[in-house]
C-alpha cells in the first residue's frame, strides 16, 4: 500500500512486560506500528525464570534485531544428554554443532541469556524504537463494543498506582493479553475456565553455582531419569551457573523446600556436594500445568503465550512456544496493517495456534516430563523411540539434523495467507 493510503488501526495495547509482551512490542515498534505496555508492575520481573530458548524461537530474536546481542552476553548449548540416576552415564544424547549451528546462515541451537537480562534488553529495544511502556499500570478489566456507530475499538480498565478513584478507560484497535498463567484478560473472556490439568508433582528450580563440566565432564543440558530424584542441570551463564531443577514431595511450605535443599543436592548431584561446594542464589518451588485456553481470540481481543496456554517445562517448550506465538501473531497484524490480510487472519491464527499445542507442544512436553521421571530408568532406553533415534544420529548426521529441526514444526507461516498482490 502507498505510504499515504490510511491504516486498517492505530494502536496495540499489550497487556505484560514480560518476554512475550516486550518481543511483540518490539517488532511491532520497530515496523512503526503504535505499540503500548501496560505492566501492573513497577519493574520487570526479577525472579529466576527460563533461560532457555529452543530453535524454534531463534529467527524471532532475529527479526527482532536482537541475535547478536544475545548471543554476545549469553550462550548457546551444544550438547544435551539423559543419565543414569545411580553411575550418571549417558543414556542418550545429541551435540548439535555440527547440524544445527550454520542452517541456512542461521545458527539455529538452543540459545541462552537469563531471562531478566533478555527482559531488560527487548525493554530498551522497544522504547528505542518508539514503543511505550507504562508500569505501576494495573489492568483489572477487559472489553470490546462493536456498535458501527462508535468504532470498532477493545479497551481496558487500568488501575494507576497513585491515582485514587475509579479505574481509566484507555482504548486500542486490539488488545493483546501477554500477562501470563493468571492473565486477567483471558479471565475476563473466559472466566475460570482454561481447560486442563495440573501435574501431581512438585518441582524445585533453583539457580545455583557448580562446577558440573570442570568436575564432571558433564554437557550443556543433563536430565537425570529417576521416579523421584529426577533432575536437571543446565548451563546459564559462563561461569558455571547451572539451572538444577528437581522433583521433591508436594504439599510442602517454601520453607521446607529450602530446609530440605542441601540434602537433596548432596543426594543427586555428582560428587555428592556440601553446602560449601557450591552456592545456590535462588529456590522457586513450582506447580507445572498443561493448559490451554477456548480461544485465542474473540473480536479485538488475542491472547498469547502463557496467557493462552501453558505446559511443564521440561524441555522448554512453554517459552519457546510463547514467542512462537507473538512471531505468528506479529506476522497477521502486520498483514492487516499493510493491507494484506483479512482480519479474519486474526481467526486463523488462533485456530493454529491451538493446533500446534495440541499437536506438538502439549504431548512432546508431556512425553518429555515422563522420560525424564520414569519408574524404570534402566529400562527406559528400550522402550523410548526418541532416545533410539538419538542413539542412531551419533554416527548419522542427515538423522540428526532431521530429528532436531523437527521441532520447527511448532512454527506455523501465517504469510503464506496474505493476498496476492
Amino acid at each position: 500500500m502507498s505510504d499515504t493510503a490510511p491504516r486498517p488501526f492505530n494502536k496495540v495495547l499489550i497487556v505484560g512486560a514480560g518476554p512475550s509482551g516486550l518481543l511483540l512490542a518490539l517488532l511491532l515498534a520497530k515496523h512503526s506500528i503504535p505499540v503500548k505496555i501496560l505492566e501492573a508492575a513497577s519493574q520487570l520481573d526479577q525472579q529466576p525464570r527460563a533461560a532457555h530458548y529452543g530453535t524454534p524461537a531463534i529467527p524471532e530474536f532475529i527479526r527482532a534485531g536482537i541475535i547478536d546481542q544475545m548471543r554476545a552476553n549469553g550462550l548457546i548449548l551444544s550438547t544435551m544428554c539423559w543419565r543414569d540416576p545411580d553411575d550418571h552415564k549417558i543414556i542418550a544424547g545429541f551435540n548439535a554443532s555440527k547440524v544445527l549451528s550454520d542452517v541456512d546462515g542461521q545458527d539455529l541451537r538452543t540459545h541462552c541469556y537469563v531471562l531478566q537480562d533478555l527482559d531488560e534488553l527487548m525493554l530498551k529495544e522497544v522504547r528505542k524504537a518508539g514503543g511505550e511502556v507504562e508500569f505501576d499500570a494495573e489492568v483489572v478489566g477487559v472489553g470490546q463494543d462493536e456498535n458501527a456507530e462508535v468504532g470498532r475499538r477493545a479497551w481496558v480498565e487500568v488501575k494507576r498506582k497513585g491515582k485514587s478513584g475509579e479505574a481509566e478507560r484507555e482504548e486500542a484497535d486490539y488488545v493483546v493479553g501477554c500477562d501470563g498463567a493468571n492473565s486477567i484478560v483471558r479471565r475476563s473472556l473466559f472466566g475460570d475456565e482454561f481447560p486442563g490439568f495440573t501435574w501431581d508433582a512438585q518441582i524445585i528450580a533453583t539457580n545455583t553455582f557448580y562446577d558440573f563440566e570442570g568436575k564432571f565432564g558433564w554437557h550443556d543440558a543433563n536430565f537425570i531419569v529417576h521416579p523421584e530424584n529426577f533432575f536437571m542441570a543446565a548451563r546459564i551463564t559462563k561461569d558455571n551457573l547451572y539451572r538444577i531443577t528437581y522433583g521433591e514431595t508436594p504439599g510442602l511450605t517454601k520453607e521446607e523446600y529450602i530446609a530440605r535443599q542441601p540434602a537433596k543436592f548432596e543426594q543427586i548431584l555428582p560428587g555428592h556436594p556440601k553446602p560449601d561446594e557450591y552456592k545456590v542464589l535462588t529456590v522457586s518451588p513450582y506447580k507445572m500445568h498443561q493448559r490451554c485456553a477456548p480461544k485465542f481470540r474473540v473480536g479485538r481481543i488475542l491472547l498469547a503465550a502463557d496467557a493462552a496456554h501453558l505446559c511443564n517445562p521440561w524441555g522448554g517448550l512453554g517459552i519457546t512456544g510463547g514467542f512462537v506465538d507473538i512471531g505468528g501473531l506479529f506476522d497477521c497484524l502486520v498483514g492487516i496493517w499493510e493491507n494484506r490480510a483479512d482480519e479474519d487472519i486474526l481467526d486463523l491464527y488462533s485456530e493454529k495456534r491451538i493446533e500446534k499445542w495440541k499437536t506438538v507442544i502439549n504431548p512432546i512436553s508431556q512425553e518429555n516430563f515422563r522420560r525424564v521421571s520414569d519408574k524404570n530408568p534402566k529400562t527406559r532406553f528400550e522402550r523410548d523411540e526418541f532416545m533410539q533415534l538419538l542413539k542412531k544420529g551419533e554416527t548419522d548426521e542427515k538423522l540428526l539434523k532431521d530429528l532436531l529441526l523437527g521441532f520447527m514444526e511448532v512454527r506455523y507461516d501465517f504469510t503464506q495467507h496474505y493476498k496476492t498482490k
